[in-house]
């Protein structure tokens, strides 16, 4: 009998040892603040396509968004958006905006199709916020090509920009094929696809291809100095124009530099990344 009480003791003892152990030990999120500043970004097409990136819109491809149905699509895109309620908007420029949204704001760029007008001055003005920020940068490679370039041109010397790539082949494809999808699918529909997990990590994921395996990792320096580099100080500028947890940042950009944006806002203890195909419709 004494032995099952000895028993019985020792058994509550060890239990209650491991609650008390249980109950001190701490998560991660407890040694970091709560509360975190909420960023939207809102990956686009260029609405006027400008024709700057590698991949062309065919002109059959191409849609209006200042001729119906597509202008009721953008005003209920624009309706879509205002629901995340942001209180400071950053924009794909690398130049002060802010005296052409003032300018907006009394009713001149109207008929511009670009998407900075068509969506990020349009919420920033119905929603009454003062000013917007030009956040784009320049890139390391351009600054040292500025500075010394035998060293930049040496540090990519080696790729060969003919070099086939059967996966970039097979994206230029499925974006000529993606692109005569929005002239039949409501813009908000398209744009939430285009802002999806999965688009944002095939997007990265084809600057991983191709003129990566150069050798003396010419291709690898080339993407950090370049494309990798102007997204990592689009994000520096973000982060230093956020003053807390008050802000709500919306950020309009190319959907190539939402794919990276995506990563360093959900990597960084600072930022909620929100989806785009979260709001409530």
């Amino acid at each position: 009998m004494k032995k099952q009480i000895s028993f019985l003791i020792v058994g509550i003892m060890v239990q209650l040892s491991f609650a008390q152990n249980t109950s001190i030990e701490k998560t991660k999120s407890d040694f970091f603040p709560k509360e975190k500043t909420k960023v939207l970004v809102v990956g686009m097409f260029h609405l006027d396509y400008p024709g700057l990136d590698n991949h062309k819109t065919k002109d059959d491809s191409k849609i209006d968004v200042l001729k119906e149905p597509k202008k009721t699509e953008v005003t209920e895109l624009v309706e879509y958006i205002k629901k995340f309620k942001p209180t400071k908007i950053m924009i794909e420029a690398g130049t002060d905006w802010n005296k052409r949204y003032q300018e907006y704001r009394n009713g001149n760029y109207r008929d511009k199709r670009d998407e900075r007008y068509q969506i990020a001055l349009r919420v920033a003005h119905e929603l009454d916020i003062d000013s917007v920020y030009s956040v784009d940068a320049e890139t390391l490679q351009s600054e040292l090509f500025e500075k010394d370039s035998v060293l930049a041109k040496s540090l990519i010397e080696n790729i060969d920009w003919k070099a086939k790539d059967p996966y970039l082949d097979s994206a230029f494809k499925w974006y000529d094929y993606r692109d005569t999808q929005v002239k039949h699918k409501h813009i908000l529909t398209y744009l939430k696809e285009m802002n999806s997990r999965e688009s944002h990590n095939t997007n990265f994921g084809l600057y991983l291809t191709g003129q990566m395996a150069t050798k003396d990792y010419d291709g690898a320096d080339n993407f950090t100095i370049w494309w990798y580099n102007r997204n990592v100080r689009i994000f520096s500028n973000i982060l230093r124009l956020t003053e807390g947890p008050q802000d709500r940042i919306l950020a309009v950009f190319g959907n190539g530099h939402a794919a990276i944006l995506r990563q360093l806002f959900e990597a960084s203890p600072q930022y909620e990344f929100v989806e785009f195909d979260s709001l409530e419709d």
